[in-house]
């Protein structure tokens, strides 16, 4: 189990994309800061110019002129109605938000990758005990005809044993495709192949104590709670942003330029420029007004949302719990309910020999058992599957709380290595 979820953990595309679009809001913050720096812009330019002058009957004169101009421009913002530090504040919280985003995507691979696990072990079983009751059905079937043909049994039996053979037959031909469809969905989740699964983790050590400890553990870490938190944060610095463009904004401008004459002696002409430049918005259109009340609404939202989702994780949790707590009294009424099958078919076995019971008793007993085995193992399964779930609504299906040895993801990485970058278009893993 260990090595198939640190598998999925490092492999799985799903997850990867996830991992790629967090990286990509890290950019956010990087975007956010340039609007506080400087914008400088160098241009050249070339004129020509020609000029003829015209008397009442021929050229007065001719005259050309050519320039070459090289020019440089600065542009530093200074005020901005803290639309900038706002917007800045504003990504850092979509990042964190992004990353909760994450942990639920984490979350939801390794259970997945857990219950193929446990569904590929399932179907293995189920294929073994289908194969077992095809055996055996097939011993009652050579019976039969055995007793058949020394007088002791009638055409009837044999047709009994050899309906309930190929309905086995049948029973063994799905379960081998659900096996086979199991093992094509644990390869597609872990990037390995099923070859001899073994279920040597136990997750029930993981689990909260009681059904009171789960609920405070949900509401305290759930990565979905604590994404829905983010977000009213993002909301609340995006109405601030907003209402910045309501007051002035401050920028200060330099350029200098030189300009070439290109005919006769070249002459030259240099020129410098410094200035401030204040704007004061008086009407905007109503635009503006009406982009703030909506972000307010957004943010309302986002609010409700927080609510939302932690009656969710409540009720998801509460669920997973009781599914959990019912799993595993069913395992002891499954086995119970095996042995008890069991020691029938034996019975039956016996009483056929000495003519108290017919085939179709011991045929129907076999029946009773392959049923009661069956519902043992998919209780067992049920029983992993319903603690991993738990864990998961409770918010602590992670590599960290599982111990899985592999090489953890760490977003916050990536975005201190570009939250500061002032140029440079390369990712930093070079590409």
């Amino acid at each position: 189990m260990t090595e198939s979820l640190a598998s999925a953990y490092s492999t799985n595309p799903q997850l990867n994309v996830a991992r790629a679009q967090l990286r990509a809001v890290d950019e956010d913050i990087a975007i956010a800061r340039s609007q506080n720096r400087p914008l400088v812009q160098a241009s050249i330019s070339y004129l020509t110019s020609a000029t003829q002058v015209y008397g009442a009957r021929a050229v007065r004169g001719y005259t050309s002129n050519n320039q070459v101009e090289f020019a440089l421009q600065l542009q530093q913002p200074i005020f901005q109605g803290f639309q900038v530090r706002n917007t800045i504040r504003q990504a850092e919280s979509s990042v964190q938000a992004q990353r909760a985003d994450l942990q639920v995507t984490e979350q939801d691979i390794l259970l997945n990758s857990a219950v193929a696990f446990l569904d590929v072990i399932l179907y293995r079983q189920i294929v073994n005990l289908r194969r077992n009751d095809v055996e055996f059905l097939g011993e009652q079937v050579r019976a039969a005809r055995d007793r058949f043909e020394v007088g002791e049994g009638t055409r009837t039996d044999v047709s009994q044993a050899e309906a309930r053979r190929a309905e086995s037959q049948s029973l063994l031909n799905a379960s081998e495709a659900n096996y086979e469809a199991a093992r094509a969905t644990y390869q597609r989740q872990t990037n390995l192949v099923a070859n001899n699964l073994r279920d040597n983790f136990n997750v029930e050590r993981l689990l909260p104590k009681d059904l009171a400890a789960a609920l405070n553990t949900g509401q305290q870490g759930h990565p979905a709670i604590m994404a829905s938190l983010f977000n009213v944060d993002v909301n609340i610095f995006n109405v601030a942003a907003l209402e910045g463009q309501f007051l002035p904004s401050l920028s200060a401008t330099a350029s200098a330029s030189s300009t070439v004459d290109t005919v006769g002696l070249a002459d030259r002409t240099d020129d410098a420029r410094f200035g401030l430049n204040l704007t004061i918005p008086l009407y905007q259109r109503g635009q503006v007004s009406a982009q703030v009340r909506q972000a307010k609404e957004n943010l309302g939202a986002a609010r409700i949302q927080v609510d939302l989702n932690r009656n969710i994780v409540r009720q998801s949790v509460a669920t997973s719990w009781s599914a959990y707590q019912a799993s595993v009294r069913s395992i002891f009424d499954a086995q119970t309910g095996v042995f008890s099958a069991q020691l029938a078919l034996e019975g039956v076995i016996e009483e056929q020999r000495v003519g108290q019971r017919t085939t179709l008793d011991v045929l129907d007993s076999q029946r009773d058992l392959i049923s009661a085995q069956i519902t043992l193992v998919q209780a067992q399964r049920d029983k992993d599957a319903a603690a991993f779930q738990l864990l998961s609504n409770v918010g602590r299906l992670n590599v960290a709380s599982l111990g899985i040895n592999v090489d953890n993801y760490r977003p916050e990485e990536h975005t201190d290595a570009v939250r500061n970058k002032w140029y440079g278009a390369k990712t930093p893993d070079g590409r």
